[in-house]
């Protein structure tokens, strides 16, 4: 059963949701861009979470500040990574000793800014790193990273750019492609689960 929780991010107040497993692994799982309608119910996000709890992980999901019920303003990504290091925080104050962050499309990005800086994490996933929409440049190494995955057709993460900044990271994550899939995973969610399952298995 999926908790309802408020993590504090010093004044912010974000709305999330907790649903505990048997062990002492958990997961923070963040959502797309909140100015065109991503929040934690995003279709893709329940995929990751869903995927995580059948492997035995706790999941956390979270909507940023300025998003559905959590409070504040959209921050242009500089606030939403203080947003993400509160939810980490959270779980380890509640024990868990791994913690992974998985992330879709701006939640990736977002991820990506606090891996890039040595956020301690057990393993990063990323869905759908929005590498043709917003620009990575900044991000000059991406350590812990075991998966990456996009779609075949996805513009907003077109694979032969995506496998470029894998390159100039010169880290060699498990890199998937799923074929005939856009950014919005459309009609191939059950494959996005099928690979992470491999993934955590």
């Amino acid at each position: 059963m999926e908790l309802s929780i408020t993590i504090e991010c010093g004044n912010i107040k974000l709305e999330g949701r907790l649903r505990k497993n048997t062990s002492k692994k958990a997961v923070v799982i963040c959502h797309p861009h909140p100015l065109y309608g991503g929040n934690m119910d995003n279709p893709v996000v329940m995929t990751i979470a869903d995927s995580f709890f059948e492997k035995g992980f706790t999941t956390m999901r979270f909507n940023f500040r300025g998003t559905c019920n959590s409070t504040g303003m959209f921050d242009n990504g500089t606030g939403e990574q203080e947003d993400i290091r509160a939810a980490l925080s959270l779980l380890t104050e509640k024990g868990y000793k791994q913690i992974w962050l998985a992330g879709y499309s701006f939640g990736a990005r977002m991820n990506a800014s606090l891996v890039s800086k040595g956020c301690e994490i057990k393993d990063h996933i990323m869905v759908s790193p929005p590498v043709g929409f917003m620009n990575f440049d900044d991000i000059e190494k991406m350590t812990s990273t075991g998966l990456i995955i996009t779609g075949a057709n996805d513009e907003i993460a077109p694979p032969g750019k995506v496998k470029g900044h894998i390159n100039r990271w010169k880290i060699d994550p498990r890199f998937e492609i799923i074929e005939d899939c856009d950014h919005f995973y459309s009609k191939s969610l059950p494959r996005l689960k099928a690979v992470l399952i491999d993934y955590l298995s």
